[in-house]
């Protein structure tokens, strides 16, 4: 697997929920680097001043992909589809991560903290990170994807 630059983003975290810092070190361990846009701090904060930071960094090329992290990760998802060129998944198993990347592409992986055990979690971003586009017909639909 080739270096890439990766950005992480989440919300306020709780010590019951996924460990961020977990999935930091694992991407730094597969030998990525990672830029962090916060939040550093487990007091509650508004998601889309970090989201939305991470996926603008990931449309403009300066990181290849994404990971944002929220309570469920569903509006961290929202917040990143807003910026033109994010495709954004959800994903909760290894196989939403899996067809993520195979059938759209997706340049932003968004996970719920609270919604997946972190050995799940971290499973997800490997699966995630290893998976390649598979084009074909595919391809005609991200285009589209693409173009809104």
């Amino acid at each position: 697997m080739n270096v890439r630059r990766l950005i992480a983003a989440a919300d306020a975290t709780n010590p019951e929920e996924v460990n961020t810092s977990k999935v930091k070190e694992l991407l730094g361990s597969l030998g990525h680097e990672v830029k962090d846009f916060g939040t550093f701090s487990e007091d509650p904060v508004d998601y889309p001043l970090f989201i939305r930071p991470a996926a603008e960094a990931v449309a403009r090329g300066e990181c290849e992909r994404g990971i944002v992290f929220g309570g469920s990760g569903n509006g961290e998802a929202m917040v990143a589809n807003k910026v033109h060129g994010v495709r954004c998944a959800l994903c909760w198993n290894e196989e939403s991560a899996r067809l993520s990347r195979q059938h759209n592409d997706a340049n932003v992986l968004s996970m719920g903290e609270r919604l997946i055990p972190e050995d799940l979690a971290l499973n997800i971003v490997r699966i995630w990170l290893e998976t390649g586009f598979d084009g074909g017909r595919h391809a005609r639909r991200v285009a589209m994807l693409n173009a809104m």
